[in-house]
Formats: structure tokens, sequence, C-alpha cells
């Protein structure tokens, strides 16, 4: 009987499960090499082909006229200002974007949802608008402005509102970047933590902060990152005095108006490579962060 059963072509289960373990997993795109050559197609046309006309455009100019180009006095105290306040921005962001983190990862307090909407907000609004908001609120004839000028206090058209645009365009960065990992902490560390008589203190600084540690790194280098390249919130509110309030940006539209694109091709290039540097430092941040959480 079992043989007449197995000449007929009955098989258990046991038996069919090798043959269709074999069986090729059904993929959703297509294979690895068509998929790879249209992303590195799609990365060429989109980011290198541009990329390389820019460095191509600059090596028209001898290295004489390169650094002449890129270190002339007036260029280097626009890196001076974009540099420095980007990164005093940053600072600013790490500490109040940990607050704003916090606050909203562990209180509840009504209008929860409304300020958390609104820490996005500088993404979604125009950069353009951001800035001329921010100089209609910090003009000496603002709200704001208005109540700061008898006391010398000037916020606008200065270098105090290249920082405090920066601010603003910078801080969700932070925010959006430690908040996850706050709330994946483990509160039952800190709980260990109190009861065997730590301060809040040493919790927050034994405990929590190392967790956070990284992903604040990360936010303070994509906050640094996102001002050094600003352009639209900042040149309403700078006042855009050569030496003063000029930032790099500015001065490469300035030269692209006076044709002289050599020139602007030249200090962008230098952006360029300080971009891939800080953009290096953020994957290794991010790497760092996760090894740090073992994902």
């Amino acid at each position: 009987m079992t043989a007449a059963a197995t000449a007929g072509g009955l098989h258990s289960p046991s038996a069919a499960t090798p043959s269709s373990a074999k069986r090729p997993a059904k993929r959703v795109l297509p294979g690895f090499r068509l998929t790879l050559g249209f992303t590195l197609f799609y990365l060429a046309l989109i980011v290198l082909i541009p990329l390389s006309a820019l460095v191509f455009k600059t090596f028209t100019l001898s290295w004489e006229q390169f650094v002449s180009a890129v270190t002339s006095p007036r260029v280097i105290a626009s890196y001076q200002l974009t540099f420095g306040a980007s990164f005093l921005a940053a600072v600013v962001n790490a500490v109040f974007g940990l607050l704003v983190a916090w606050v909203l990862v562990r209180y509840q307090f009504p209008g929860k949802k409304i300020v958390d909407a609104l820490v996005d907000l500088p993404f979604a609004l125009p950069t353009a608008v951001a800035g001329i908001s921010l100089t209609a609120l910090l003009a000496s004839n603002g709200w704001v402005g208005s109540i700061l000028e008898p006391y010398g206090i000037q916020l606008a058209f200065n270098r105090n509102g290249v920082v405090i645009a920066l601010i603003f365009i910078g801080l969700p960065f932070v925010v959006r970047t430690v908040q996850p990992v706050l709330e994946d902490a483990e509160k039952e560390l800190e709980e260990a933590a109190t009861c065997l008589g730590a301060t809040r203190w040493q919790t927050f600084r034994y405990v929590i902060f190392p967790t956070i540690g990284p992903a604040l790194l990360t936010g303070f280098a994509m906050a640094f990152a996102r001002g050094v390249g600003e352009y639209g919130s900042v040149i309403f509110i700078a006042g855009n005095m050569p030496m003063l309030s000029e930032i790099t940006p500015l001065i490469i539209i300035g030269k692209l108006e006076q044709y002289d694109y050599a020139g602007a091709t030249a200090v962008a290039t230098v952006m360029l490579l300080a971009s891939f540097f800080m953009l290096l430092v953020i994957n290794a941040l991010q790497s760092w962060q996760r090894k740090r959480s073992g994902a």
C-alpha cells in the first residue's frame, strides 16, 4: 500500500520541503545589477555631473588666482562669520534642543501636539519668509526690536541677526535627532540609579547623557552643517555689510552678479569641500550612535 502510494506520486510534506526551499525568493525590485546601475546613473545625473562642472570651472583658474580668490580679506571675513555663527548657533541649539526634546518626551501638558508640530515649522517654512519674519520682529521698529533699541541692543542688521536666524533654522535638527533616542531610553536604569541614592544630576550625567550623547552630537553636526549653507533666512536680517555681516553664500551670489564665474566657483569649491568634510563627520557620528545603541 505504501509502495503503491509512493509510486502513484504521493509525497509527504517533509519530502516537499527541500524543493520548495530551493526556490529563489521573489523580490519586489529587479536584480542587484540593474538597480545598482540605475542608482549610479541617477546619482551621476543629479549630483556628480553638477558638482564636477563646478570643479572643472574652478580648474580654469591658475593656482595663484585660486588662492587669491578664496583668501581675499572680504572672503576670509565671510568665512569667519559663516562658520563662527553656525558653530555658535549649533551650540545654542544643542542646549535648548535637548531641553525641548526632553519636555516633549517626558511630560504631558495641554497643547503638546501643537508644540511638537511647531518644532517642524522651520522645515516647512520658506527660508525667505523666515528671514522677513525675523527682520520684522527684531528690527528697530519691530515688536521686540523697539523694546530693546532704547537699551542699545540691536539684534537685526548685524552679526546677532545672523546667529538668531541660524538658531531658528537649526533647532529642529537637534530636537528630531535626540527625541527618538529619549523615547527609547530605558527608564528602569534611571529608577535603579535613584534607588541606589543617585541625585538627579548624577542620574542625568552617568545614566541618561551617555545614551543620548551620540544623538546630541549628530544633531549638533547637522545644525552646524545646515547653518553653513543657509542663505535665504540670513540675507534679510544680516544687513550684508562687507567685512562685518556678509556671509559666504552672499559672496558667491555677488561674484555671479559681477560675471566673475571662476571666482564664484572657487569660493563655492571651498564650501563644497567643507560640506563634504562635515558630511563625513555626520556619517561617522551616526555610525557611532548605531553601535552604541546596538542596532
